[in-house]
């Protein structure tokens, strides 16, 4: 009876990490939650162009481009593994109100946009976005900032090592995919079970833009020293924010005093190219 005991548990265990390790897609990217379109940054007061940017592999990502008259620079924003772009309008709102122009897009299968979610995919998406910015608006690389949350700050991160943006924001952001598996799932070899990397930490060793870390020591789905292992490997010029609240408790920039530090850090770190 012990054996057979044994042997359920040791089939259930053999279960779980194979549903991990086949079916992670599935546990990073949330794309039907909210595929509807809300609303436009029309219906909140705010002029907008829609977009639809062809990524080099033949996807189409639907996108907003919101001008700021003497904008300070454009805030390139990369949102989190659920949702869509019409879910981020707090977001956009407040970047307007602190001087700058916003772009924000959908990844493939988010929202309107064609295609499946990988890794690989989205590192293109950002780049394809990077690209329509500097090289369709002219826009200088300096008057960039990325803005990245949870799984978008690791694609932030991915791209500021490639390019040279004025500054790097990153919102409840992971060290890597491993590392957040192993906390999420340590009952499981979660760490050699991941195939996705998106090494956010790795990726900030090349960075040399200004970064904003931004984290809750509240969050439950991302222990607060994932942003301190990210703070600690970054170069300075680079700024730590203490946030409250759980990870998906509202736009957390919201609360007049840390948007009054980030406008901060911005005015003296962005460039104005």
């Amino acid at each position: 009876m012990l054996w057979n005991l044994l042997g359920t548990l040791a089939l259930a265990y053999g279960g779980l990490s194979a549903l991990l390790f086949f079916f992670q897609e599935n546990l990073a990217y949330y794309p039907q939650i909210g595929r509807e379109i809300l609303s436009t940054p029309r219906e909140h007061g705010l002029d907008y162009e829609p977009l639809t940017l062809a990524t080099p592999d033949g996807e189409r990502l639907d996108a907003w481009f919101v001008p700021r008259p003497q904008a300070r620079g454009v805030v390139l924003i990369l949102h989190g593994n659920a949702g869509n772009i019409s879910h981020r309008m707090e977001t956009i709102a407040m970047f307007h109100r602190l001087g700058y122009g916003v772009l924000i897009f959908d990844y493939r299968g988010y929202g309107r946009s064609t295609g499946q979610p990988s890794e690989e995919g989205l590192y293109r998406d950002a780049q394809t976005a990077w690209d329509y910015l500097t090289r369709q608006h002219g826009i200088a690389p300096g008057r960039i900032v990325l803005f990245g949350e949870s799984l978008g700050g690791a694609v932030a991160a991915w791209l500021a090592a490639r390019e040279q943006p004025g500054a790097l924001v990153l919102s409840s952001v992971f060290t890597s995919a491993p590392e957040l598996a192993a906390d999420l799932y340590p009952w499981l070899p979660a760490r050699w079970l991941v195939r996705l990397r998106y090494d956010t930490r790795a990726a900030l060793a090349a960075v040399r833009a200004p970064l904003l870390v931004a984290h809750s020591p509240d969050d439950e789905t991302i222990p607060v020293r994932h942003a301190e292992m990210l703070f600690e490997a970054a170069s300075e010029p680079k700024l730590f924010l203490q946030l409250a609240g759980g990870h998906n408790d509202g736009f957390i920039f919201m609360r007049e005093a840390w948007v009054n530090v980030l406008a901060e850090f911005l005015i003296r770190n962005s460039m104005n190219e």
